[in-house]
């Protein structure tokens, strides 16, 4: 995928991954938002990823528009979890198929390794998400458990799969 390539997102990114974001949320389940945040909510959102020391990629084409991006963030506050990220992958409809999400969450993954995180989770949004699913099972995760009818958006009850794999030791090891 010679036209695809990843960098950290910058500020200049937003109103491309809030079109993306927005998309997905009037037209998709991937997400349980049923407003669409404005570019200002997008910018917090991002900024309070950077500032917890997370990381926040783009992939973008040959021009420089952003076809996808990808975050992880705390899974939960409890100091328990501070070695566990979860991860949130979106993809421009218009770029679908193109092999997007596969390259960003290998980077995503290695980019919480390095920081020393050692189980990333994946909370997808609807049980028939196939593409999101799929891409995270080819990038090894394994299924963790299922929320059933969780959650109501566009008129059905939708349920919520949970996926994780293991970065770096995972459990093998304590953490440093």
């Amino acid at each position: 995928m010679p036209d695809i390539s990843l960098r950290d997102s910058t500020d200049a990114d937003i109103p491309a991954i809030t079109r993306i974001y927005g998309h997905w949320v009037r037209h998709g389940f991937g997400s349980f938002e049923t407003d669409s945040p404005d570019e200002a909510e997008m910018a917090r959102r991002r900024e309070a990823i950077l500032a917890g020391g997370y990381p926040y990629l783009v992939a973008v084409d040959g021009a420089g528009a952003v076809l996808g991006y990808a975050y992880a963030g705390p899974y939960r506050t409890r100091p328990a979890y501070r070695f566990t990220v979860e991860n949130s992958i979106y993809v421009a409809p218009e770029a679908g198929r193109r092999g997007v999400g596969r390259l960003l969450l290998p980077a995503l993954m290695e980019r919480c390794e390095a920081l020393g995180f050692r189980l990333m989770v994946a909370v997808i949004g609807d049980s028939g998400n196939a593409g999101s699913i799929g891409v995270h099972k080819a990038c090894g995760f394994t299924h963790a458990g299922l929320l059933p009818a969780i959650g109501w958006k566009h008129g059905r009850w939708l349920d919520c799969v949970l996926m994780t794999r293991a970065l770096g030791d995972g459990s093998s090891s304590p953490p440093d």
